[in-house]
């Protein structure tokens, strides 16, 4: 700006401020002399400094320690004194810097917020539980879904009849035991719902070494990927606005997880399918959309109006709350590339983007995230032990069999890319009885019924 003020008087300050994008009126505002306030008068009926010091004196009289003005007061008019007004002693006292909080006030911290990474499969879930409307009035459906936020794979669902910190330990104590997920790699994300911060499901994942990271309160963003899987479920086509029964909301469900992790083309991994991304087979799949988009370009090169089509990658890692140091790096280098054409020879051979996996696991498509080869469709059903923690109930003791109302839960989880061997067509009924938040004992009966295998 110094600069600028050097060739005002030559060029004009009106076309130097419009160059620079700066406000004429703004320019002279600032070159004025700040004048001071005026000092604020003393009223007529302002107490003299003798009247002041009474009223300290009365104020910090043993009696009247523990009494607020108002009290002090009633007091003196009762003793036929009068030295101001409650509001005129209020003023008094801050001027002393003695009005405060007679009790210690709470100060609670400054929500964190959260900030996760994930760069492959089974790194960071994300679990939420929405409402799913009946026909009868204030009775819902509680659908709880988790979701793998690299590869948007549902790795597991449960519907039940009501939100239970005992429901949800076990759901998630099943999942991640069908996942074998090892120790100190998990980060569990969820909302600040009764179930997520419940002591039960706390000292579960305590058990399984598994990290816990929840959202700000009312931050809504804090948890977008379950939030945007539950938009798509509730906007797709097939979605009924009401369900009959958990017979009803299950019939409903099964199908839908099995086209949204097989079938629905994500826009946020480039149009995958979560299972494509969550068993290695996007740079497969990469390779043969590039084939395709190559061999359109041979026979109309014209139509590609920007050049050939390039490989399409997958991002290297997926963000809940990037650092802003990142998000700033990411846009300055973002506006300074420029697109440059391949050479020739990429369009005969395209180049393989690096794997997605870490280097010491296998690259073959047709594996889970841990190596191991997924099962056939003929595989019998096994199930995996895991690291199994017991689930003590609210009332402190392991849970144990109990005959009285029956609580119904639906689990259904797709084909494990974790080293667990999946179910195929057989259902395993598991009973599992815990004490319940209302004090009573809840039946709950879940279903793992696995689907094809990839």
């Amino acid at each position: 700006m110094s600069a600028a003020r050097e060739v005002m008087p030559s060029t004009g300050v009106v076309a130097i401020l419009t160059a620079l994008g700066l406000s004429v009126a703004t320019f002279y505002r600032g070159a004025k002399p700040k004048v001071p306030a005026p000092p604020r008068p003393t009223p007529a009926r302002a107490l003299s400094p003798a009247e002041r010091c009474a009223v300290l004196d009365a104020l910090h009289e043993e009696r009247f320690r523990d009494l607020p003005p108002a009290e002090v007061v009633a007091t003196l008019l009762g003793e036929g004194k009068y030295l101001g007004s409650e509001r005129t002693m209020y003023r008094v006292l801050a001027s002393q810097n003695e009005v405060r909080e007679r009790r210690n006030q709470l100060a609670h911290p400054a929500p964190v917020k959260p900030e996760l990474v994930a760069t492959g499969p089974n790194q960071v879930w994300s679990w939420d539980i929405t409402k799913l409307q009946t026909f009868e009035k204030f009775v819902y459906l509680h659908l709880y879904v988790v979701m793998d936020i690299f590869s948007r794979y549902v790795v597991g669902w449960m519907l039940a009849d009501r939100e239970s910190a005992t429901l949800a330990a076990l759901f998630i104590d099943e999942t991640i035991a069908k996942y074998d997920i090892p120790p100190n790699q998990l980060t569990l994300h969820a909302d600040r719902g009764a179930p997520m911060r419940s002591k039960l499901l706390i000292e579960l994942l305590a058990k399984l070494d598994t990290a816990k990271s929840y959202s700000r309160p009312h931050t809504s963003n804090d948890n977008p990927f379950s939030e945007s899987a539950f938009k798509t479920l509730k906007y797709h086509p097939t979605f009924p606005r009401k369900f009959h029964d958990d017979v009803d909301g299950r019939a409903f469900c099964r199908p839908y997880f099995d086209w949204y992790n097989d079938h629905h083309h994500h826009s946020g991994i480039a149009l995958l399918t979560p299972a494509d991304v969550h068993l290695g087979r996007a740079d497969q799949e990469f390779r043969r959309r590039h084939e395709v988009k190559l061999a359109a370009y041979r026979a109309h090169p014209d139509r590609f109006v920007i050049g050939p089509p390039r490989m399409i990658e997958l991002p290297r890692a997926v963000y809940i709350n990037p650092p802003s140091t990142l998000v700033t790096a990411s846009s300055s280098t973002a506006s300074s590339s420029t697109a440059s054409e391949p050479p020739a020879e990429e369009l005969a051979t395209p180049s393989t983007p690096p794997p997605l996996r870490p280097a010491s696991l296998p690259a073959t498509s047709d594996t889970g995230a841990s190596g191991r080869a997924l099962p056939s469709a003929s595989t019998p059903e096994t199930r995996c032990s895991g690291r199994r923690a017991t689930i003590a109930g609210e009332s402190g003791s392991a849970i144990t069999p109990a005959s009285n109302a029956q609580q119904r839960a639906d689990y259904g989880a797709a084909t494990p890319a974790a080293g667990c061997v999946a179910p195929t067509t057989t259902t395993t009924t598991k009973t599992i009885n815990a004490r319940a938040h209302d004090d009573h004992h809840a039946h709950a009966r879940i279903d793992a019924t696995g689907g094809h295998a990839h």
